[in-house]
């Protein structure tokens, strides 16, 4: 799986399938998280985007989320602090 834990934080690896016509979490493809974004990949607005809807899908404020890598590519990795990996889990695939 791409969700991994590290110092404080825990990592994930995504792709993003922008300017789809709503913000959706499609699971798990190939052991990386898959989501589309609605916003359209210009000046940075998907981005924008993305960092709100995975906001509000963990319960967690926008400054605790940041793309390490991947600003400019549909895939990314991102660090969300002070949430485990079980805890990222429960809240992106709620049983």
């Amino acid at each position: 799986m791409s969700i991994s834990p590290g110092l404080n934080e825990t990592r994930i690896s995504l792709h993003v399938y922008p300017s789809a016509p709503r913000n959706q979490i499609v699971g798990l493809e190939g052991g990386v998280l898959a989501v589309r974004i609605a916003a359209p990949p210009v000046k940075g607005q998907a981005n924008r985007e993305l960092i709100a809807f995975l906001s509000q899908q963990l319960g967690v404020s926008r400054g605790r989320l940041a793309i390490i890598r991947g600003h400019t590519s549909r895939n990314k990795l991102i660090s969300v602090r002070d949430l485990s990996q079980e805890e990222v889990l429960r809240r992106l695939f709620p049983a």
